[in-house]
């Protein structure tokens, strides 16, 4: 973990305040390390000249983040809040915390590796339960859409807590969901992405080519209107179903070589993110997957002449416990995504869903609304095949 210091601002400095709140020192997650942060970090390290973070004081407020803490012997102590904060923007920092986080807190939780990322961050999947029928969610492809992956990881927080309870989940059993379903989440496609938007990746190798990538494309704003992975590809326009159209289209855009967004890469799944998500998927029988993207509060179900049985029925009922609308995929960008993909390779029900509305990246202050909006997709998901 970077270090940081009195008068910093980011995405560090607002999970240096959500670990000191949690700790006991309450503080707005507002990302500004200034004299109030430095006032609770004092009380907590019980050092009145400290006013920085090293690695050191990192590993005494990770346990914050992450939900526990281990002790010299092995034992693990659960500490009692919720793990999956809406306040915080998410990086594969957190993302990897969050997780094993949930899988330490509820040990039925398993984790599969779909792959790893440009950079080398593991592609980490939740799976709940152990029912016949697979279902596949997926989020964060894009990475200045990074909202949705705590919506992802807030569910698997939700059904496990229900499920170790012995309760339910907007009225379902949450063990007739464990029993006769499996759930596979895959919270974040594109870490190196996400963490170019969100501030963690500064420097470097990678950094320096995005900055490169990006000069050529001055019209969109960096890093906050990138959506490629960090070679500068549009992980969402790798895969082969319609894979020439899309490039047709988006080379006659002007995207004909890597850049923030709408780049198809040199031939489909030639992104390693793309190919373990595809790899993962041919490995699994999943009935339904979900892909969430923003923004537009819109449901996309049909790719091609494409009609799955009953995707367009479930896709109403998606509608229907949303409040979002149900549409086809614009011309302009409905091909070689995952999505198109997944309907065009199994004829089953597959859907993009955009959540939220305004500007990209949308604020963390649009997270709850958002996920109680989501609340009744991701569990019909499962319900509803």
């Amino acid at each position: 973990m970077k270090h940081i210091f009195w008068g910093d601002r980011g995405t560090l400095v607002s999970y240096l305040q959500l670990a000191l709140t949690r700790a006991g020192f309450p503080l707005t997650q507002d990302g500004i390390f200034g004299d109030r942060t430095c006032a609770a970090l004092r009380q907590f390290l019980g050092d009145e000249r400290a006013c920085s973070v090293t690695q050191a004081v990192w590993d005494r407020l990770i346990p914050y983040l992450r939900g526990f803490r281990s002790d010299e012997a092995g034992g693990v102590e659960i500490f009692d809040f919720p793990l999956v904060s809406g306040d915080v923007p998410y990086s594969s920092v957190l993302n990897g915390f969050v997780t094993e986080g949930l899988v330490a807190r509820y040990p039925f939780l398993e984790t599969e590796n779909a792959g790893r990322s440009v950079m080398g961050s593991t592609l980490r999947v939740l799976k709940i339960g152990k029912g016949e029928k697979q279902v596949f969610y997926n989020a964060s492809f894009h990475a200045n859409e990074n909202i949705t992956t705590p919506v992802l990881l807030k569910f698997a927080e939700e059904y496990a807590g229900a499920y170790a309870v012995g309760g339910d989940v907007q009225g379902v059993l949450a063990s007739e969901l464990f029993d006769n379903y499996t759930l596979y989440l895959l919270p974040m496609v594109n870490p190196d992405g996400v963490d170019l938007v969100n501030g963690i990746l500064t420097n470097g190798f990678y950094y320096r080519k995005a900055e490169e990538i990006a000069r050529a494309y001055p019209q969109i704003p960096f890093p906050a209107g990138w959506k490629a992975n960090i070679d500068g590809v549009d992980l969402n326009l790798q895969f082969p179903a319609g894979w020439e159209q899309a490039k047709e289209i988006k080379f006659s855009q002007g995207f004909t070589m890597p850049a923030p967004r709408d780049y198809v890469g040199v031939a489909p799944l030639t992104a390693p993110e793309s190919a373990a998500v595809s790899r993962f998927t041919t490995s699994h029988d999943f009935r339904l997957i979900l892909a969430y993207h923003t923004q537009g509060e819109v449901i996309y179900w049909k790719y091609a002449d494409y009609e799955p049985d009953n995707s367009y029925e479930i896709a109403q009922y998606f509608g229907a416990v949303s409040g979002y609308t149900v549409e086809e995929t614009p011309q302009a960008s409905g091909y070689a995504g995952y999505k198109d993909w997944f309907i065009q390779e199994y004829n089953r029900p597959g859907y993009t869903i955009e959540a939220g509305l305004g500007e990209n990246p949308l604020p963390m202050t649009q997270f709850d609304r958002i996920y109680k909006d989501n609340l009744g997709i991701l569990l019909g998901g499962m319900t509803q095949v």
